[in-house]
């Protein structure tokens, strides 16, 4: 059996982001299981046009894409910006679409309540394009998780959350797969 290949998308471009440092510690964590390719997959790397500002013909849209389809599951890095998501991430998720059917998503969130409200309205998007997302979520505190608001220095319980979310991630990835073919 091949192994599955998960994104771990970073759901910002801002300068001065941390979800770099959050999704490479979620990788740390995930590369050490064995059980799946891990990659981060950051949006900013794709130059993505605004929906409908375009004729939709961008090498960047394309290539966005093939990225999506190419994995069979994912893990949002998803920080709250105003209680939701950051437009460069809905903007991502509505460039895409039959990319993202019928695949599993884990959502690990930060803010300063954890990210919850942002992960809660991603879920609503995920279901709309057919994306399961998983039920355990690592959230991280934007005051005990990071130094200065700016460091990534998570406390080490969420270690734990994080590989019951990717146990479940694994699963409804392969079970999902079996639907893809």
């Amino acid at each position: 059996m091949t192994k599955l290949k998960i994104g771990i998308i970073l759901g910002s471009t801002r300068q001065g982001r941390v979800s770099p440092q959050v999704g490479e510690w979620v990788k740390g964590i995930a590369d050490q299981r064995g059980d799946a390719e891990y990659e981060i997959v950051d949006i900013a790397d794709y130059n993505l046009p605004f929906l409908g500002t375009t004729d939709g013909t961008d090498p960047g849209i394309a290539k966005w894409n093939e990225k999506i389809n190419s994995l069979d599951g994912f893990i949002f890095i998803v920080q709250e910006y105003n209680h939701s998501i950051t437009g460069a991430l809905k903007n991502a998720l509505d460039l895409a679409r039959e990319p993202w059917n019928n695949k599993a998503a884990g959502i690990v969130s930060y803010g300063s309540t954890g990210g919850a409200r942002a992960a809660e309205h991603l879920r609503g998007i995920l279901g709309e394009l057919l994306v399961a997302d998983v039920r355990t979520h690592p959230t991280l505190s934007l005051f005990t998780d990071f130094e200065d608001m700016s460091v990534f220095k998570p406390q080490e319980l969420h270690t734990a959350t994080v590989n019951e979310m990717l146990d479940q991630l694994i699963a409804w990835s392969r079970a999902l797969k079996t639907i893809r073919s």
